[in-house]
This record gives C-alpha cells, sequence and structure tokens, in this order.
C-alpha cells in the first residue's frame, strides 16, 4: 500500500532511539499516523514541527498498518509561530479540533481551511475570527453544525441576530426579542446572505461573541459528551484574540 499527499504537521511522538510517529492532517486521506525513521535527526526535527506544511508518502504492507512516513518540507510555519504567544496557542487548539476527527477519515474542506488559518495565525488582526469560521466548520465535519440560515421562527434571512442554545438554529433579532437573555448572539460576520456582503468585517466585539457561541456548542455537542476539558490552548487563544473586546 502507498500513496501520496499534502499534510500539515500535528504532532509526533518519540519512537525507539531515533523515530517518530508524526500525525499529520492531510488533504486526501484525513487525519493520519505513520513512523517516521530517524525523525529525530537535526534535520527532520525543523521539517516535524506542528504547524509547517509537508509532502508525505506513506507505505504498509497492509492498509491497516501503522505504516512508514516519507516527508519533505513544503512550507514552514515555525518562524512565525513562535514570534507569537497567540500563534503557538492556536496551532495547539487546531491541532486538539482536528484531533476530534476520526483517523484516516477525508475533510478536504477543512484541511484547506486548516492551512489558511495556520498560515495567518500570527495576525492578530484576522486569526481570532478565522478561528471562529474554523469551529463552526469543525462543528459540521463532526456532525453538530449550527443552522445559520435563516430563522427557525420564521424561516426567513433577515436581521438574523441570534442563535437557539436547545436547536442551534438561527433567530431573526424580531422574533427573538422577548428571549433575547436566553439567546446566544449570532455576530454579523457569520451571517452568510449576498446583502450582507462586504458589511460584515468583524470587529473585537463580533470575535468575542463568535467565540462564545462556538464554545458554548462545542462543550455541549462535543468535548462534554465525550467527557473532555476545554482546552487550555482555546481558553489562552480566546483570551489574546478578544483581548481588545473590552
Amino acid at each position: 500500500m502507498q500513496w501520496q499527499d499534502d499534510g500539515l504537521v500535528l504532532g509526533a511522538r518519540r519512537h525507539g532511539e531515533t523515530g517518530v510517529v508524526l500525525e499529520l492532517m492531510t488533504e486526501a486521506h484525513g487525519r493520519h499516523l505513520g513512523l517516521v525513521h530517524g525523525g529525530r535527526s537535526r534535520r527532520m526535527q525543523p521539517v516535524l514541527q506542528p504547524g509547517n506544511l509537508v509532502r508525505a508518502v506513506w507505505r504498509a504492507r497492509l492498509d491497516e498498518s501503522l505504516g512508514s512516513l516519507a516527508v519533505e518540507p513544503l512550507e514552514s510555519a515555525t518562524a512565525r509561530l513562535m514570534g507569537s504567544r497567540l500563534a503557538l496557542y492556536g496551532v495547539g487548539h487546531v491541532a486538539g479540533l482536528l484531533r476530534l476527527l476520526p483517523e484516516r477519515d477525508p475533510h478536504p474542506g477543512l484541511f484547506a481551511m486548516a492551512k489558511v488559518l495556520v498560515a495567518h495565525l500570527h495576525d492578530g488582526a484576522v486569526a481570532p475570527a478565522l478561528m471562529v469560521r474554523f469551529e463552526v466548520a469543525m462543528l459540521a465535519e463532526l456532525g453538530v453544525g449550527l443552522d445559520l440560515g435563516a430563522c427557525a421562527a420564521t424561516g426567513s434571512n433577515d436581521y438574523l441576530a441570534y442563535v437557539s442554545p436547545k436547536s442551534g438554529r438561527a433567530v431573526s433579532a424580531e422574533a427573538g426579542e422577548p428571549w433575547r437573555d436566553r439567546l446566544l448572539a449570532l455576530p454579523d460576520f457569520l451571517v452568510d446572505r449576498p446583502d450582507r456582503r462586504g458589511l460584515n468585517a468583524p470587529g473585537p466585539e463580533d470575535v468575542r461573541q463568535g467565540f462564545t457561541l462556538t464554545g458554548y456548542f462545542l462543550d455541549q455537542r462535543v468535548w462534554r459528551p465525550r467527557d473532555l476539558p476545554v482546552p487550555e490552548e482555546r481558553t489562552r487563544f480566546v483570551a489574546l484574540g478578544t483581548a481588545d473586546a473590552g
């Protein structure tokens, strides 16, 4: 068995005296593990850092085997990540989210989003909003996504302003007004409508509302059912990314 694919490095753990078991999020083969012989060498250690993009060749006698990985660098993110606390916490959170996916289950759209996000994690002006969008996409890929296309009460897509904490469906400003204290705010940059494009550049308060929204549903639908705590990397990333929100 053999395949070649691009992969985003999620992490590595020692194996034997010189090798590592590398964990990648690949474009066509999903989250995948493989043994890198000599992965602890001086040449390979910089290549196998989380956030780096590599070209990987996986080989195994049987499809269900761990197999071996031969990797070559495509794009290094180390310098960008090491210079930013936001980026370091961000790449840890992204890796943790992707580990929630079943191994070897392809998610090409999520892979593309993760590449863009990791490339911008050092940029505090855009990284937080990108992370919110990535968390929304993760919920969808895990089968517990939000329905933000139309109001749950009226069926209209006009002036969507809230999300029901029970159903995960959007609610319009008018329909939700009587229950606004029980609903979650829906920031405008998550509302995808042609008439709102160009008007939904998120500010700090929008991003804070976005993290509150995604954090609630990640906790209720993903982490808590799996008996997992809220990741420390997310908590720190959100604190840094919303520091200007007041």
